[in-house]
């Protein structure tokens, strides 16, 4: 019996898939799971729609975190912190320090994920970091940690 995988079925196959199985698994397992559905010419065409739809949202995303790259590569990141003597922080600046301060500055939200710091910044000066945006983009910045005016 020919299926049409709705989700997809470990061993078996992708979601959009057509697949033949014996009959007793496909009414006995995938049915009624809602794992799949008979090859009806109609639901190849909505499962045909439907990886169109997606591809047209990947490539839409994709678009998108070229943008973001183009706009975010070679920018300047500054922060100040507070620190003491040797040029050494008190604290440190995270992935998430990095990204809010990016999100200020491009006017949308900035995960913090896409920041990739080995570890925390802990030092005074320039530091030079990579965003991976999605898969194959990338944009280089440059953070650099000031020391914080000390209060009284």
């Amino acid at each position: 019996m020919q299926v049409l995988l709705i989700k997809n079925v470990e061993g078996l196959g992708r979601a959009g898939d057509v697949k033949e199985v014996a009959g007793g698994y496909a009414h006995n397992f995938l049915f009624p799971r809602k794992l799949a559905v008979p090859a009806s010419e109609a639901a190849l065409k909505q499962a045909e729609s439907a990886k169109e739809a997606e591809a047209r949202r990947k490539e839409r995303r994709a678009h998108e975190a070229k943008r973001l790259a183009e706009q975010l590569d070679g920018k300047v990141v500054v922060l100040r912190a507070r620190a003491g003597e040797g040029e050494r922080l008190y604290g440190s600046i995270t992935s998430a320090d990095i990204a809010d301060e990016l999100s200020r500055m491009v006017g949308r939200p900035i995960e913090r994920r896409l920041v990739e710091l080995e570890h925390p910044i802990k030092t005074l000066g320039e530091h030079t970091l990579t965003l991976r945006i999605a898969a194959g983009t990338v944009a280089t910045i440059h953070v650099r940690v000031e020391r914080a005016a000390e209060t009284a």
